[in-house]
């Protein structure tokens, strides 16, 4: 079981990164400059990552009796 959560949380981790890129792509896409992409990728990204921190570590804490 334990192997399992690990194999999930990579395949996680790597559909969140392809799924960063692929926001970031898109706000590249139609910027003309550098504020133009960052500040609604921070704004859009932060609470994704946020979320999948958390449920990061909600999975791996030991659990308490």
């Amino acid at each position: 079981m334990r192997s399992l959560r690990w194999l999930g949380l990579a395949a996680g981790a790597i559909l969140l990164l392809a799924g960063t890129v692929m926001v970031f792509e898109a706000f590249d896409r139609h910027s003309d400059s550098v504020s133009d992409t960052i500040r609604p990728f921070l704004i859009t990204m932060a609470p994704v990552w946020a979320v999948a921190i958390a449920g990061t570590i909600v999975l791996l804490r030991h659990p308490t009796k």
